[in-house]
This record gives C-alpha cells, sequence and structure tokens, in this order.
C-alpha cells in the first residue's frame, strides 16, 4: 500500500512539472523576443520610411552607411520597434508637439538617428505628376486619416527637416482597405518635382488621440 501511494505521489509530482513546463517555456520564448512597443502599429512601405528600411536590412547587421549609423547611434531596438514612431496623445496637435528637426522621430530621442540630415538614407525613385500607390504597413490596424507631405522644391536634405520645407499634404486618405498586410492609398505624386524630396506622412488615429509618423526619402 506505501509502495501504491509513492508511486501516486512521484505521478502527482510529475504531473504538476509538466504543467510547469508548458507555462513557463512560452513566457521565456515572449521575454526573449526583442520589444515590438505596446503601441507599435506601421510604418510606411512605399516609399519605404527610414526606419523600416532599416529594420529589413536587419537590426543586428545592417548593410548601408545610414543604417549603420542609426544602430551606432541609438542601437539595435530602434529598429525591432521600426512600427512605434509614435505620439500616445497627439490629437492632430503635431506641430505643436514636434519641433523643427525632429520630424521624423516624432521627438522621440530614441529614433533621433533619424532626424539625422544626410543624402544616404534608402531612396525611392518616383515619377512626379504621376499616380502612385503609397503603401503603409500596418501590424495593428486602426481607424484614422492618412496625412501625406512632400518637401517644397529647393528643399536641402542635408539640413535638419523643417515643418516649413514641407508643403501639403497632397494626399489624405481616411480608414483606407488594406491589402497584403498594407494599407493601400492611390494618388497622384505633386508634379514639378526633381532631384531629393522627402515624403512625410502622419496617421491619427480617429478611435485614440494617437498618432503615428514616417519619413521616406524619394528622388525624381
Amino acid at each position: 500500500m506505501r509502495e501504491m501511494g509513492l508511486s501516486s505521489a512521484r505521478k502527482t509530482w510529475k504531473l504538476l512539472a509538466l504543467a510547469l513546463i508548458v507555462t513557463l517555456v512560452p513566457l521565456c520564448a515572449v521575454l526573449l523576443v526583442p520589444s515590438q512597443g505596446a503601441q507599435a502599429h506601421g510604418s510606411m512601405s512605399a516609399p519605404i520610411s527610414r526606419v523600416y528600411a532599416c529594420y529589413l536590412e536587419g537590426p543586428e547587421h545592417p548593410q548601408s552607411a545610414a543604417c549603420k549609423y542609426a544602430v551606432s547611434v541609438g542601437g539595435t531596438q530602434p529598429l525591432y520597434d521600426w512600427n512605434e514612431v509614435h505620439i500616445l496623445n497627439a490629437n492632430g496637435r503635431h506641430r505643436e508637439l514636434i519641433p523643427d528637426g525632429k520630424l521624423c522621430s516624432a521627438n522621440n530621442p530614441k529614433y533621433g538617428a533619424f532626424d539625422t540630415p544626410r543624402t544616404d538614407w534608402y531612396t525611392t525613385r518616383l515619377q512626379s505628376g504621376a499616380q502612385y500607390t503609397f503603401q503603409y504597413r500596418v501590424t495593428a490596424a486602426h481607424r484614422g486619416t492618412f496625412s501625406l507631405y512632400i518637401t517644397r522644391n529647393g528643399y536641402d536634405p542635408t539640413q535638419p527637416l523643417k515643418w516649413s520645407d514641407l508643403e501639403g499634404p497632397f494626399l489624405t486618405a481616411t480608414n483606407p482597405p488594406i491589402v497584403n498586410g498594407a494599407y493601400q492609398m492611390t494618388g497622384t505624386v505633386p508634379a514639378g518635382k526633381s532631384g531629393h524630396h522627402l515624403i512625410y506622412s502622419i496617421w491619427q488615429r480617429s478611435d485614440s488621440p494617437e498618432a503615428f509618423y514616417t519619413c521616406s526619402d524619394v528622388s525624381f
């Protein structure tokens, strides 16, 4: 009888140990994955934003000089958190909350490297005055409005980006469709553009005061 009792106890402890392992293994896996941010929701993918382009190069081993620079300044975490360049309580007060020179980071020091004025950020070629399907890679869908701005003629990419450098918005889209994991917004690229420019996007949620921001380098 005693042997049967011990056997039963061993089985109980084995079951408890197995249950503990089943519970802890997924938790450990989550803790080991780089943070994606509690409020991580997306970034411009076409034309690709600075931070998303660097993420796709690989946070641990970026290839381009610009992305290597970004990692040397801010580490790899901003690239893993490519989809959370945001302000939680923006509520449309973008110009009030983001000073000149801090537009690409949304005035968040974590992403400060992406405010750096340099000409070798990944650049998408566009045709001035042509139709283009803008895409915004989304990791959490929300209702809201996208507003796209472009730099004025004479923009100097070697100088910090200021609000006065922007014109527009040339395209706005409210609750656009999601296709293959990205919001799709078709519009006309402003005419009369040549050389290096920058497209700035603001995604202001309508179900929250939160807003997201991106900088995409383009050339004509």
